[in-house]
C-alpha cells in the first residue's frame, strides 16, 4: 500500500477515461492510457501545473471545492466521491480503534440469533466475519476457515464455485477493501491483508490497481451451494452505531421463491448435523 493514496486514486480514475466518455474530441497520437493529466484540469477548472502536483503528491489537502471539481471531471460516483475526500483530509474520518477486530455486544449478537431464517452476520471494514447466526454458518460451510470475506473470494479454492458469478463478487470485494483505505490507511490489519492478497492472488493484484471504490449496502448475490446448489439472495447492510467501521448484514430470499425453500433446506440439514455433532443437544 504506497503512501500517495489520493495521486495513485486520481491516476488510476484518470486512465479508466477516454476524452469521448467526457464529451472533448481525442487529438494527436495518446502515449497515455485515458485522460491526459491537462484535460482533467480543464475540466475540473483548475490550473493543470497545480493537478500534476496532487498527482505527484506534492499538494495533498485540495478544498473542498476543488474535490468536488475533480470529482465531476472524473465522472466519481458517491462512494468514489466520499474516499476522495476522505484521501484528501477534508472530512473528518470515522476512525476505529486500531484495528478493532474484537468482540460483538451480547445485544449485537442477540440480534443475530433472532433472524433464524434468514443469513445475518457482524463484520468490518477489512471484511472480517466478526460473527454469524446459524444460518449464515451454513452458508459459509465451504470455506475452511469461514472468516475473511476477501480471503475466502481470492485464496479459498471454494470461492471460485461458491460464487456463480466470481468476477462481479471479486470486483465488488476489491472496491469494497479499498474503500476501507480512505478511512483506515494506516489500519495494520488492511495492510496485513491487501500484502496477502497482492501475493497470492494475481487476480486480486490487478483489481487492486484499478482504484474502483463502492460502499457495501444492497445488491443481489447468486451463489452455489455444494449441499443446495443455486441461491439466489439480496442483501441489506446496516452501520453499526456502537462500532464505527462494522456492519449488520442480512441476506434475504425472495418468499415463496426456489431460494427461499433452499435456505430453509439448509437450516434444517445444518440443524440437523450440529445435533448429530452433539447428541445431547435437544433439537
Amino acid at each position: 500500500m504506497d503512501d500517495n493514496r489520493m495521486g495513485e486514486f486520481l491516476r488510476a480514475r484518470r486512465a479508466a477515461l477516454r476524452p469521448p466518455d467526457v464529451g472533448m474530441p481525442s487529438h494527436g497520437t495518446r502515449r497515455v492510457a485515458g485522460l491526459r493529466r491537462e484535460e482533467v484540469a480543464v475540466l475540473a477548472g483548475v490550473n493543470a501545473d497545480y493537478y500534476t502536483r496532487l498527482e505527484q503528491g506534492r499538494e495533498r489537502h485540495p478544498s473542498p471545492q476543488v474535490i468536488d471539481a475533480l470529482g465531476h471531471a472524473l465522472h466519481l460516483d458517491e462512494d468514489a466521491r466520499a474516499h476522495l475526500y476522505r484521501l484528501a483530509g477534508a472530512t473528518p474520518g470515522e476512525r476505529l480503534r486500531p484495528h478493532s477486530t474484537g468482540r460483538v455486544s451480547p445485544a449485537l449478537r442477540q440480534l443475530l440469533d433472532g433472524y433464524p431464517d434468514t443469513p445475518a452476520f457482524v463484520m468490518n471494514r477489512t471484511l472480517d466475519l466478526l460473527a454469524v447466526n446459524a444460518l449464515a454458518q451454513a452458508l459459509y460451510s465451504a470455506f475452511t476457515p469461514a472468516d475473511n470475506l476477501a480471503r475466502m473470494t481470492f485464496l479459498d479454492p471454494a470461492g471460485r464455485t461458491f460464487y456463480t458469478d466470481w468476477n462481479r463478487a471479486a470486483q465488488a470485494t476489491v472496491a469494497h477493501l479499498r474503500e476501507a483505505t480512505g478511512f483506515e490507511p494506516d489500519n495494520p490489519r488492511l495492510r496485513e491483508l491487501v500484502d496477502s492478497l497482492t501475493e497470492h492472488s494475481p487476480d486480486f493484484a490487478r483489481l487492486w490497481q484499478s482504484h474502483t471504490v463502492r460502499g457495501k449496502t444492497q445488491d443481489a448475490k447468486h451463489f452455489l451451494h455444494p449441499d443446495i446448489g443455486p441461491l439466489t439472495l439480496t442483501y441489506q447492510a446496516f452501520d453499526v452505531r456502537e462500532a464505527p467501521g462494522r456492519q449488520l448484514v442480512i441476506y434475504h430470499a425472495e418468499p415463496g421463491s426456489p431460494s427461499a425453500h433452499s435456505l430453509h433446506l439448509l437450516g434444517s440439514l445444518h440443524a440437523t448435523r450440529r445435533q448429530a455433532r452433539s447428541p445431547h443437544i435437544q433439537a
